[in-house]
């Protein structure tokens, strides 16, 4: 026979909730391990009083009743399993595990024993139904009439809140039977009553999670956590884990204590309670008991009088009463000296603390994950920035935690831990190969193939080069890459043309229409130092050289199909996976042949950039020289406008003069004078190469003279 029997799926039954596990079962005793929080129930063989094998809701199920009292229900068995569990428990506990069945008849009159944490409602010989007294939150009596009211469990969709039992009266003198019910149920009941003083008092904690200032009272049992708006009473069997955790500041600490089950405010769970301290903060403290009880009770771990920091006070109080290891951060060093990592989980920022046996997260929303339930890692680049990358874990469960705008300085140091702690990395590689290469090798870092940390460097050398192309061939003109008046500078070129027209065709217009076009002008003059966006910054010129590929690619584009031919129906990167392995393990020769390959194609690509930047500052220089002359001829076209515009205005101020004057000047002298001006207004049409205007009336009636 086997010396061990372990079941995968097994539920165990704890405060009403059903909690999936492993269960094993060896010569020594039983163990249980919970999925969800970690938990581990030992139960020696040496202290195993009963089994009992029965049918459930789940199945089948397994009750042990050890000597003391305590009962542990497991579920989740099949009926072909009960031989095997029956000769096992024969063999090494010597125990019969005995079959009993649950009274189905549908009764409500029966029988009430109480035998240890348990009471039982049977009818008969047959159990109907059993309470575990610890689930019992409150016992009331009334007239012939006791009330049970229960812990709420927030795994369950619909939970029992309370029972009610009649109790008939009796002919015995002296013995209330109401009373004798509610004592037995109280002394086994996870009832928290603040009997007595405290042992001690930490006042003004500030708690992260709830939140606010908590006066601390230690009780015996519990813990009381007394603030303005809410109280809360915390049982020690409730408390998981202890952490105690420095700030990256080095000035404060963290002190973490993790609750299964956890506090409740209204529909709000507090599964883990966090107080920050300052380390300059000290205090004197002094136990309410004497030292005969200090020394019984806690044997030397806590004395009547202490002092030191605030923090220190807390954890050794709360370490002695729970009786639980403080955990602590391991060895792990981040970029800054510091035990931590900064990052942000969902919408928070915080710190991620990498320990020994998991990771946790403080403070909004804590999370705790352990190595054990973690199935894979992953490091990906940040979906904001190229400055950071992304950390997630994925757990057997397939709950997925992404911690985000991690700083980039620590991924080796996080790569390394995760490393050496053996857990999944799933954009690595083939797993097993690597841990042997890590294990042979271990000085040797660059045998490594992380495809992570070589996407990186190529990104990097990618954008180097975008970088210096653009300062290259962009010039004075990436000032102007953004321009936000984009739309002015359309409404300022329409502008320019009217005003243009305007000033060629006012020139026979009044004085105030002649005006105008000056005016115009003007503003065009001020306006036209702003430049144009040219066209060829839009987008990348499709005639540049392409960049040459590296020796690693030119063999992966070589061989691909290959690949796929051996490997049917393989997905993308489950390909660049095993492209990968067959690089890292190809022979140095064979290596040097594509390295070769890729050095020509590298001096290809340098010889036809030259010969593209060549032609590209030919056909700029094209460019600039018919710019030029274009605004060569804009000038001109505007110098003769002007000039033509004074003349215009000097031959309307001599008509003018000259209608003033004829009611005075004699017939010869009216005659030469518009023969003087006939004769410059020729000469002005003959310098400008184009028709003269129509006459005027006093030049028609001369020249009928």
């Amino acid at each position: 026979m086997a010396d061990t029997l372990e079941f995968n799926e097994i539920y165990q039954e704890v405060k009403g909730s059903m909690n999936d596990g492993r269960l094993r079962l060896s010569r020594q005793g039983v163990i249980f391990k919970n999925s969800k929080t970690g938990k581990v129930d030992n139960i020696q063989a040496s202290e195993l009083a009963e089994g009992v094998w029965r049918r459930v809701a789940l199945g089948h199920g397994l009750k042990l009743v050890t000597k003391n009292g305590h009962v542990y229900k497991y579920d989740g068995f099949r009926e072909s399993e009960f031989d095997k569990l029956s000769d096992f428990f024969k063999a090494h506990y010597r125990l019969e595990l005995a079959e009993k069945d649950l009274c189905v008849k549908g009764w409500n009159w029966g029988t009430v024993r109480f035998g240890g944490q348990l009471l039982s409602f049977d009818i008969g010989e047959q159990p109907v139904f059993e309470i575990p007294l610890s689930n019992v939150s409150q016992c009331t009596t009334g007239k012939n009439e006791v009330t049970l009211e229960f812990h709420q469990n927030d795994d369950a969709e619909v939970s029992l809140m309370e029972v009610r039992f009649y109790v008939p009266p009796t002919q015995e003198d002296g013995v209330d039977p109401v009373e004798a019910f509610a004592q037995n149920v109280l002394s086994k009941a996870d009832v928290i009553q603040a009997t007595g003083d405290a042992i001690c008092i930490f006042r003004e904690l500030q708690c992260l999670t709830p939140r606010g200032r908590y006066d601390i009272r230690i009780y015996p049992t519990f813990l009381h956590l007394h603030g303005k708006t809410f109280d809360y009473k915390i049982p020690y069997t409730t408390v998981l884990r202890l952490f105690l955790l420095p700030h990256k500041d080095q000035r404060q600490m963290f002190f973490v204590i993790s609750l299964d089950p956890p506090i409740k405010q209204g529909q709000t769970r507090y599964h883990f309670l966090i107080l920050l301290f300052s380390k300059d903060e000290d205090i004197s403290l002094t136990l309410n008991m004497n030292e005969e009880e200090v020394e019984k009770r806690f044997e030397g771990r806590l004395t009547k009088n202490m002092s030191g920091s605030l923090y220190e006070m807390v954890s050794r109080v709360m370490k002695a009463l729970v009786n639980r290891k403080i955990t602590v951060p391991g060895n792990f060093q981040g970029h800054s000296g510091a035990q931590c990592i900064t990052c942000s989980y969902k919408a928070s920022s915080g710190l991620l603390y990498p320990l020994e046996r998991g990771f946790i997260y403080v403070h909004k929303p804590p999370v705790h994950i352990r190595f054990d339930e973690i199935s894979f890692v992953n490091f990906a680049r940040g979906t904001t920035t190229t400055r950071s990358f992304d950390f997630e874990i994925e757990t057997k469960q397939g709950t997925q935690y992404t911690f985000s705008s991690i700083e980039r300085e620590e991924y080796g140091k996080l790569f390394d831990f995760v490393n050496a702690k053996k857990l999944n990395i799933k954009n690595r590689g083939l797993k097993e190969g690597m841990k042997q290469s890590y294990d042979e090798y271990a000085d040797s870092d660059e045998d490594q193939h992380d495809a992570y940390l070589e996407r990186m460097k190529e990104e990097g050398k990618i954008r180097e080069e975008n970088a210096n192309d653009s300062s290259d061939g962009s010039g004075d003109e990436t000032d102007e890459s953004f321009n936000p008046g984009e739309e002015d500078d359309d409404v300022a070129e329409e502008f320019d043309s009217n005003a243009s027209a305007s000033s060629s065709s006012g020139v026979g217009d009044s004085d105030r229409d002649e005006k105008k076009p000056a005016k115009k002008a003007k503003i065009v003059k001020d306006r036209k130092p702003r430049k144009k966006q040219p066209e060829s910054k839009k987008g990348k010129d499709p005639n540049a050289p392409k960049r040459p590929m590296s020796a690693y690619m030119l063999w992966l584009n070589a061989n691909r199909e290959k690949i796929k031919s051996d490997h049917p129906g393989i997905s993308i990167t489950d390909l660049s996976k095993k492209a990968g392995e067959q690089w890292k393990a190809m022979s140095k020769e064979k290596k040097e042949e594509w390295d070769r390959k890729a050095e020509d194609a590298r001096r290809d690509y340098e010889k036809a950039m030259k010969e593209y930047s060549m032609g590209s500052k030919s056909e700029s220089s094209k460019a600039e020289r018919s710019r030029k002359k274009k605004k060569k001829q804009e000038k001109q076209m505007k110098g003769k406008a002007e000039k033509k515009g004074a003349t215009s205005k000097s031959s309307s101020l001599k008509s003018s003069a000259k209608s003033m004057s004829e009611s005075f000047k004699s017939k010869e002298f009216v005659s030469s004078d518009e023969s003087t001006s006939a004769e410059s207004k020729k000469e002005d049409s003959e310098e400008e190469g184009g028709a003269s205007p129509a006459p005027s009336t006093e030049e028609s009636a001369s020249g009928s003279d």
